[in-house]
Parts: C-alpha cells; sequence; structure tokens
C-alpha cells in the first residue's frame, strides 16, 4: 500500500498558497475599478476615518514636481486650479482633469509667495512681506504686472488672502506678529478701488479664546498661525487655515469664531491653500514634505 501521507500534507500546504493568490487577484482587481490605481487622482472612501472625524477626504489630485512647495490655490474653472509656490513668481493653472500644468504664468523675481485671489481678469498674488502682486489682463500676451505695498512686513509673514466679492477688497491675515497688538492676529483690507490698506484690522483672531485651549494643551496665547484664508461663497462665513498644527476654524460674517476642525493624518503634512468653488466645495492643497504636493476635495463633519 502507498503511503498518501505526504501526498496530504503537500495538499495541505499548496491549496492554501493558491487560495491567496487567488483572493490578492480578484482584491486588487475591485481596487483598480474604485480607481485607487488612476493616474494619480484618488478616489477616497467616504468611511475612511484616518483623518480624524473632523474632516473627509473625498478626492485627491497629486501635484507635479513644480509644484512640490505649493503654497496658495485658487478656484478657476471646473477643470483647473490657479497655484503659486513659495519660491518662484509664478503662478501654475494645474489641470485637474488631465492631472499636468497647463500654463505658466510668470509675474516676479524669486520670493516667499503665499497667497493668491482671482478678481475678474486680475491675478492677485500675496508675498510673505506684505506686497501684493497684480497680474491684469493675466490670460493675454499683453498683461501687465503691478506692485502694491502695504504696511505689513517680514514679521508680519503674511501667508493669507481672500477675494471679499461684496466689500470689494482682499482680505490678508497675518501668520506672524501682529502690528497692532498681541492678544489677537489681525485680518486686513485691501481695497481694490483704491488699491491701499486699512492699517487696522477689519477682523480680529482672538488668541484668548476658549476653543484654542484644547489645541494647545491649556494655552491660548499664539495658537494659530494662519496659512490661508477663504470667505465661503454660499454662507459668506470666513474659513481661516493653518498648516503648523494643521486645523481649520470658521469665522461668522462679523468674525467671531464659530468652530474649529482638527485636520489630522498624513494626507494634510501641511496645509497651506484654501480655496472654494461656486458650490461650496471646499479644496485644501498641502506642501509635499517627504511625498508629493496635493490638492483634496474636502468635506467637513460635525461631532
Amino acid at each position: 500500500m502507498v503511503d498518501k501521507t505526504p501526498i496530504k500534507i503537500i495538499a495541505l500546504i499548496v491549496i492554501p498558497l493558491v487560495l491567496a493568490v487567488v483572493f490578492r487577484f480578484v482584491k486588487g482587481s475591485k481596487d483598480d475599478k474604485t480607481g485607487k490605481g488612476a493616474d494619480k487622482t484618488e478616489i477616497k472612501d467616504l468611511l475612511d476615518a484616518k483623518n480624524d472625524q473632523d474632516a473627509k477626504i473625498l478626492i485627491t489630485w497629486l501635484l507635479p514636481k513644480e509644484l512640490h512647495e505649493v503654497s496658495g490655490i485658487s478656484w478657476l474653472d471646473a477643470n483647473h486650479f490657479a497655484c503659486v509656490q513659495d519660491e518662484v513668481g509664478t503662478v501654475f493653472l494645474f489641470n485637474i482633469r488631465d492631472n499636468k500644468i497647463d500654463k505658466e504664468i510668470p509675474f516676479g523675481p524669486q520670493g516667499d509667495y503665499e497667497g493668491i485671489s482671482i478678481v475678474g481678469n486680475t491675478i492677485y498674488v500675496l508675498r510673505a512681506d506684505g506686497v501684493i502682486f497684480g497680474i491684469e489682463n493675466y490670460t493675454s500676451k499683453q498683461r501687465a504686472v503691478k506692485m502694491y505695498k502695504t504696511h505689513l512686513g517680514k514679521k508680519q509673514d503674511s501667508e493669507s488672502m481672500a477675494y471679499d466679492k461684496k466689500n470689494n477688497r482682499l482680505l490678508i491675515a497675518v501668520k506672524g506678529a501682529d502690528p497692532n497688538s498681541q492678544d489677537y492676529k489681525g485680518i486686513y483690507a485691501f481695497n481694490l478701488a483704491t488699491k491701499k490698506m486699512s492699517e487696522t484690522p477689519v477682523y480680529k483672531i482672538d488668541l484668548n479664546h476658549e476653543i484654542f485651549k484644547d489645541t494647545n494643551k491649556g494655552k491660548s496665547k499664539n495658537s494659530i498661525s494662519p496659512s490661508d484664508i477663504e470667505i465661503h461663497p454660499v454662507t459668506g462665513e470666513i474659513y481661516v487655515l493653518e498648516g503648523t498644527k494643521p486645523k481649520l476654524i470658521i469665522m461668522n460674517t462679523q468674525g467671531a469664531i464659530r468652530s474649529l476642525y482638527k485636520l489630522k493624518g498624513p494626507d494634510f503634512p501641511q496645509p497651506e491653500g484654501l480655496t472654494f468653488g461656486p458650490d461650496g466645495k471646499m479644496y485644501i492643497s498641502n506642501e509635499g514634505a517627504d511625498g508629493e504636493g496635493n490638492i483634496l476635495q474636502v468635506e467637513l463633519v460635525d461631532n
């Protein structure tokens, strides 16, 4: 009689291995159908909670190397964002459908460019020392670049700029020390008609506000360093983003702080840019850190 014990042992080893290979193949096929391996555009599962429950990432667009240091974004149309990065004086028009830069618009020398806003045919770019560049007729070869100085300087390290359509002005939030007080960080208005900035803030981010204590181990001072600011196109509320300790605060139309959302996880290595589509969809950009820069479509979650 032939001893079948070795055959049984081999079968016990081989069959599980075959099943494991089949399972991995089927799972990989499903992943490809959901878009997880698609062309640098990753459709996130809405139940993914790795970034805490304050924010859900709906779509991720990975950025090319030219935008590794992306520092500001502005919604241009359904397929494009206007982007700046903090080393070169160029606006990049990024195509999210084709995942490529469609156009580069040079406007200035190397510098620390941080904020960007589009007003009609003019793109405004904020440099960290408070200087604003206006690129007029940016779609034309005959475009003109104008430079506007403000009372904000290097100590203020201003990174945030938003277009306030209702009041025909740009809002600029200081990241560093406010020139007027240690108790708040001001949001200043740049009048688009006169091209002058108010020397007193139109809104104040109260550094002593209770909402910051949980995020700064009981301390409220210097508890937020704005990296971008934007006005919600539907509600009119003011959104202020921070990249150092990633979070987002929402202020009502009078400038009172209403809520705070924490942005956690590897998808938010350094959130620097914030913008909205006209329908109120929110987009946040991150500098690349050790990986690639990205633009995220984000939905906030109220706990």
